[in-house]
């Protein structure tokens, strides 16, 4: 499955009430199988990093 739309012709996936789908898709996405193609735009976002200087015993 390339897609959220084949996933859910192929399973009934969030064909009902639709609760689940932002579930389904944030596990396709994370899984890697449908980065753009899942419904919705991943942002990445600048995470805030610091260095430490090591001294010498």
């Amino acid at each position: 499955m390339d897609s959220f739309d084949e996933l859910q012709f192929e399973l009934g996936v969030a064909s009902c009430c639709g609760k689940c789908a932002d579930s389904v898709r944030d596990v396709m996405m994370k899984s890697g199988v449908c980065a753009s193609r899942c419904g919705f735009e991943h942002h990445p976002q600048a995470v805030p990093l610091t260095f430490y200087e090591r001294k010498a015993a």
